[in-house]
């Protein structure tokens, strides 16, 4: 939501501070120059990158547009949801938790949390490393390095999309300046014309440059910085789940696991020790409540 009230306060600003200097705004559309700009950068753009890439910028701007998902609200119902499930661990032993983590669409407690199961990778990061500590006979210092590998290919491959659209914004600069460069061209094979003509099309060349300019600091660049910080974001997630989740295989209480991974949260969204434990703990009860009914 944020960047979309930001993209319309950049061309606003823009806009507004050219019709205050008695602009036309006609002069500004020019469809040969936004043809020229945006069909090369899309070409750019297509030639550099594999499918996956593109998938992933369109995936990566989708998220851009409807904001973090990994807020407090995220982070309490993912403390709760692990609480629960070693909790279950404890009492039942590992075994009894191998159905949730071979088949977890179906699981009784990941079911409750839509939006963890709807985040693919995390799901299979909590499920991968579960299965591999049901299986036995990998301690956790090589099951900590395997999630701390998991993690950096997944760092690596969310990271490729926000360069492919930081190369992108780097060039619309110089595509601008191209689309410039042939309209004056054009103004050259007009010369000896009337001088309002030769004006138009001098000023046509120019909002190619500055199209180019605008589009690379204005909208491409602050889209895929807010792309890198949403991959940052998911990074620290799975960060979370992966101290939470090796202080458990290591012989802590449920409790001592969820609130070491709550310390591994960032500080603007991580909740109180007070709220965590109210969260988590109220939640238990109501649910040994309904097992019991």
């Amino acid at each position: 939501m944020f960047a979309i009230i930001g993209i319309f306060v950049v061309f606003g600003a823009v806009i507004g501070g050219f019709l205050m200097e008695k602009g036309h705004i006609a002069v500004l559309i020019q469809p040969a120059e936004l043809l020229i700009l945006g069909g090369a950068a899309i070409g750019t753009l297509l030639v550099a990158n594999p499918v996956h890439i593109l998938k992933g910028i369109a995936n990566g701007l989708t998220g851009v547009l409807k904001g973090s998902s990994f807020n407090k609200a995220r982070y309490l119902d993912t403390l709760k949801m692990m609480y629960q499930f070693l909790n279950k661990v404890r009492k039942e032993g590992l075994l009894s938790v191998e159905m949730d983590v071979e088949k977890p669409q179906e699981s009784s407690i990941f079911k409750n949390y839509p939006g963890f199961l709807n985040d693919h990778h995390s799901l299979h990061f909590v499920c991968d490393t579960l299965r591999m500590a049901i299986t036995g006979g990998v301690d956790p210092f090589d099951m900590d390095q395997m999630m701390e590998l998991d993690m950096e290919v997944h760092h690596h491959g969310s990271t490729e999309p926000v360069s492919a659209l930081t190369t992108v914004a780097d060039a619309l600069p110089g595509l601008g300046i191209v689309a410039a460069v042939l309209g004056v061209v054009i103004t050259m094979g007009s010369l000896g014309g009337p001088p309002e003509e030769i004006g138009e099309k001098v000023a046509a060349a120019l909002v190619g440059t500055f199209l180019g300019i605008l589009m690379c600091y204005g909208v491409a660049g602050p889209l895929s910085s807010n792309m890198s910080k949403t991959a940052d974001d998911h990074n620290s997630y799975l960060h979370v789940l992966r101290v939470l989740l090796l202080s458990f295989l290591k012989g802590s209480a449920p409790m001592i696991a969820i609130e070491i991974g709550r310390r591994a949260i960032p500080a603007h969204v991580r909740p109180t020790f007070d709220e965590m434990e109210k969260y988590c703990k109220n939640q238990a009860a109501a649910a040994e409540t309904a097992a019991a009914a």
